[in-house]
């Protein structure tokens, strides 16, 4: 979405997978602009926004997620935004054009908000990013999150830490003004990106057992604590293999692995969701970044003995980068158990070949690899892409030094 608001997409119509048209078609009846108000069990009905009901044999809950909000004064004033949905994205976009927006202030410092800090400068918006925090992206190590501070910076997006909302008024320069703790800021649109929590309302009203993360409770096949009912998505769970625990984790391609599992269940087949180890990436400018796995702390929390080690080099071999123009450059941390050499996550910044690198190392997590195999895996070598040892390699031999 950061990138239709950025009019890097220009059509809305390409946002969209399948339209209900073309559900029908496949034999789906999509039901738009109607919301479940209460869910009968004992029936086996769902009752909608519209006094209708319908009946069923299994229920599948793809109920998403609520945007965080900061609960201050002014949140619901007009020019003050989320972004959960495509709808939210519309009215974005169409807002910004119509009001000319000259400023923008975003409340967080996650990927959303990062990738939506490039949208805006794209349209020629100065931008304001909003913290309580000291560093922005604070699942990369600090060493990472000072790197795309400095790409921030280059970039003209201003960073403000340490500073707490308060309220947000109308602007007198401006449309907006946000009062913080800090001293006051205007702006003509506030994006609020402060991450998702899950949407779980109607699955407490049936009972539905909630875990300890508060999203719903599922097992493998995503059914949940009532044999007929299903969850899918970002209200619900996913087991992490390296944690070995049940986790939130709101993406859109574990939504779209869940959802198939649970039609593939509720249409007689048998399948299972394996897990997840924590994949994610995003784009920032001129910046690569991406993670898999555990950082130090939740390690920590998950009973290993965690060690780990940055490296900084060249993504791609070092006699054809000196005669290539532009600075290039790979940052690339992994952590792993001291006692038995096991990765246990990774993370990467970079100009380039970042999340090429990142998947690699998701598969070794994924296969439970230690550092000596990953320190000799047999990638496809040419200069143009690395050296003829990789930093994949270089980094697992390094810290494989420091168990």
């Amino acid at each position: 979405m950061p990138y239709y608001i950025g009019d890097v997409i220009k059509d809305e119509k390409r946002m969209v997978a399948r339209t209900a048209e073309q559900h029908k078609k496949r034999g789906v009846d999509v039901k738009l602009n109607t919301r479940v108000d209460e869910i009968d069990t004992d029936k086996g009905v769902v009752r909608l926004s519209d006094d209708t009901t319908m009946p069923y044999d299994y229920l599948v809950m793809g109920t998403g997620g609520n945007a965080f909000l900061p609960g201050i004064p002014g949140q619901d004033l007009e020019g003050v935004f989320t972004l959960k949905t495509l709808t939210d994205a519309i009215r974005m976009k169409t807002y910004i054009h119509e009001k000319r927006c000259r400023k923008a202030i975003i409340l967080g410092a996650g990927f959303v908000a990062l990738e939506m800090s490039e949208a805006m400068r794209t349209l020629g918006i100065d931008t304001l990013i909003v913290y309580r925090g000291a560093l922005p992206a604070r699942r990369w190590d600090s060493e990472f999150s000072e790197a795309i501070l400095e790409e921030m910076n280059t970039n003209k997006v201003t960073f403000v830490p340490h500073t707490k909302p308060v309220a947000i008024e109308r602007g007198r320069g401006f449309l907006l003004r946000l009062i913080t703790g800090e001293g006051e800021m205007e702006a003509d649109i506030i994006l609020i990106a402060l991450g998702v929590s899950p949407n779980i309302k109607l699955a407490e009203d049936i009972g539905l057992q909630i875990g300890e993360t508060g999203a719903i409770q599922v097992d493998p096949s995503q059914r949940t604590s009532r044999e007929e009912v299903y969850a899918v998505g970002d209200c619900c769970e996913a087991y992490h293999r390296v944690s070995k625990k049940w986790l939130h984790f709101p993406l859109g391609d574990v939504a779209n692995k869940q959802g198939r599992v649970a039609g593939q269940n509720v249409g007689g087949s048998s399948m299972t969701f394996p897990g997840i180890v924590g994949s994610q990436s995003f784009k920032l400018f001129n910046l690569e970044i991406a993670a898999t796995g555990l950082d130090e702390e939740e390690a920590a929390a998950s009973g290993y003995d965690p060690v780990s080690n940055i490296i900084w080099g060249n993504p791609i071999a070092a006699s054809l980068a000196a005669s290539l123009p532009g600075l290039r450059k790979l940052g690339l941390k992994l952590v792993a158990d001291k006692s038995t050499g096991k990765l246990l996550g990774a993370q990467a910044v970079g100009t380039e070949n970042v999340v090429s690198r990142i998947n690699a190392l998701s598969v070794a997590l994924w296969a439970g690899m230690d550092l000596d195999e990953i320190g000799y895996l047999d990638f496809a070598y040419a200069p143009p892409f690395s050296g003829a040892w990789d930093p994949i390699h270089t980094a697992a031999q390094i810290l494989k030094r420091k168990l």
